[in-house]
């Protein structure tokens, strides 16, 4: 079962993985998205946990947008 979870910025945290969250995301700029976690979350492992602010902080956020890599894996579907 997915739980669904609102935010107000792209998030991937290492806190939600496993969890089974859609997380619905309207940014400040206004976007709205939908999007799996775990799913985007292991599409792009390695991309996240290559970025310092994944392994310094253990998460990577965005609050305009969804970066370009995740809009374009969410479009092929």
């Amino acid at each position: 079962m997915k739980n669904s979870v609102s935010k107000k910025r792209f998030v991937i945290s290492k806190s939600m993985v496993g969890k089974g969250n859609v997380v619905e995301v309207v940014t400040r700029t206004g976007n709205s998205f939908k999007y799996d976690h775990d799913q985007i979350f292991n599409l792009f492992k390695d991309k996240f946990e290559a970025m310092p602010c994944f392994e310094k902080y253990g998460n990577y956020t965005n609050s305009d947008n969804l970066p370009k890599f995740v809009r374009e894996a969410l479009t092929k579907k």
